[in-house]
């Protein structure tokens, strides 16, 4: 099951419920749960039930730079959804979405601007 996409915004991205979750990533609800409180994950009630863009997941995994930067922005002020728009939504800055600098393997990168907005 393969939910990647190059989303532009946090509408134009697949979005994970919790059992979705669970099921991609083959861990138990309580252990999900876990990597959401942990900020290992960020998601989102805004289209109803919480759920988490498909992006952050990688291989089965969250994405390993996804958590420092998480925190970054939770530090520079941003609330999930916020934090979620940001990650999402292109950059000049950065030259693409943070999200995608991110799976390309700039996590300096994206967490040095992510520092520049608080």
């Amino acid at each position: 099951m393969s939910f990647v996409t190059t989303p532009t915004s946090a509408a134009d991205t697949a979005w994970l419920t919790m059992p979705e979750l669970v099921e991609v990533l083959g861990e138990p609800l309580g252990r999900v749960r876990r990597l959401l409180d942990e900020s290992h994950l960020i998601g989102s009630k805004r289209h109803g039930a919480f759920a988490v863009p498909a992006v952050f997941i990688d291989g089965g995994r969250p994405l390993a730079s996804l958590r420092g930067t998480i925190i970054v922005l939770h530090d520079a002020g941003f609330t999930d959804d916020e934090a979620i728009d940001w990650m999402l939504a292109h950059d000049d800055t950065i030259g693409t979405a943070p999200i995608e600098a991110l799976r390309a393997g700039r996590k300096s990168e994206v967490r040095r601007v992510a520092q520049t907005l608080a």
